[in-house]
């Protein structure tokens, strides 16, 4: 890391907040995920939480606790004791008339679509929200959290606005965005604030800086 990067880093450490993402169980492995899923946690899921619980309990213990609106996302969080506030600014991206499609169904209807909405992040072919809108939606959000001196957050979220939450706080173009894989009970952390945002691994010394 060079010197400009850890006097930066020491510069902001007393006014950051770590937010971390908790991409929400899925409703089955065996179910294809669809656009805008709004299904609930099936006992597969139920399951999966179960499993995870070990390692995700304690952020139980956060100032703050979030999630999106979605049945699942409230379910995870509701499961694993974090009580979390339901904020709609981390709804999935709006799909227009594809909600409840997954890709492949997509595809089959409006082949030539999708693939203009695959290739132009401002396009919105399907009527709903472009890529870059939802990016800055859920960006937003985070950019808006109250900063106080070790303030910790925890958000249980879709995959889909976890992703976008990483290509915004990376400054990465908005194509990353489907090269992302987020898993379900996966967690992932960000710390700074706002405009100056790093994507933190726990357990090693190594950090990806906005700077």
């Amino acid at each position: 890391m060079s010197l400009d990067l850890v006097t930066s880093a020491s510069h902001h450490h007393r006014m950051s907040l770590r937010v971390t993402f908790v991409a929400a169980a899925r409703s089955s492995s065996l179910l294809a995920e669809r656009f805008e899923d709004d299904r609930p946690l099936d006992q597969a899921g139920w399951d999966e939480v179960q499993r995870a619980a070990h390692d995700l309990l304690p952020l139980a213990a956060a100032d703050l606790r979030y999630c999106s609106p979605t049945p699942r996302s409230r379910a995870t969080g509701d499961a694993l004791g974090y009580a979390p506030l339901v904020q709609l600014a981390l709804r999935d991206c709006d799909m227009g008339r594809w909600r409840g499609l997954t890709l492949g169904e997509a595809m089959a209807r409006e082949p030539a679509t999708v693939d203009v909405w695959l290739a132009d992040p401002r396009g919105t072919p399907h009527g709903g929200e472009s890529l870059i809108a939802f990016i800055s939606r859920v960006g937003g959000w985070l950019d808006t959290r109250p900063v106080a001196d070790g303030d910790r957050i925890v958000a249980v979220a879709e995959p889909s606005v976890i992703r976008a939450a990483l290509v915004y706080a990376l400054k990465v173009p908005p194509s990353t965005y489907w090269n992302l894989d987020v898993r379900p009970l996966s967690a992932t952390t960000v710390s700074g604030r706002s405009g100056r945002w790093n994507l933190r691994f726990e357990g090693a010394p190594v950090q990806r800086s906005r700077a």
